[in-house]
């Protein structure tokens, strides 16, 4: 194998910058209180929220327009981070593809009619990826 240096003299050797390798993701056995991890997941949802709603710094770019934010939907279970991220990817795409209905003038009513469309969504998902693991948990509240 021949180095790009030795055939493009010009190319000059860049100063190695230490890439930090991030911690990886194990999966551990079933703590011994499951109070204290759902605890640490509710806690965690909950910064989760305030950095797409603009109180905590770190927050996703995208999720500015749609402020503010409210948890309608927690679902759980999955294996691993990848099965999570496919399940995600599929429920965004059918949402997107899914025709909507027209806009109501009051504000209560869309809320409710989005919250409709995408468990319309996610009904489909079941049908294609195998979700019978996963705990699916809808907070419809309007209060």
């Amino acid at each position: 194998m021949r180095l790009l240096t030795s055939t493009f003299r010009s190319v000059k050797h860049p100063i190695p910058i230490p890439i930090p390798h991030p911690k990886p993701n194990i999966v551990k056995p079933s703590l011994p209180s499951e109070s204290s991890a759902v605890a640490k997941s509710k806690s965690e949802l909950k910064a989760c929220l305030k950095q797409h709603n603009g109180e905590l710094s770190g927050g996703a770019k995208a999720s500015r327009a749609g402020r503010p934010w409210v948890c309608a939907c927690i679902v759980r279970g999955f294996n691993d981070q990848s099965e999570a991220c496919e399940f995600e990817f599929k429920w965004k795409m059918v949402s997107r593809k899914l025709p909507r209905k027209k806009k109501n003038k009051e504000a209560d009513d869309c809320s409710l009619t989005l919250l409709q469309h995408r468990q319309t969504a996610l009904n489909k998902v079941k049908g294609m990826l195998d979700c019978s693991h996963l705990e699916i948990e809808w907070q419809m509240s309007t209060s």
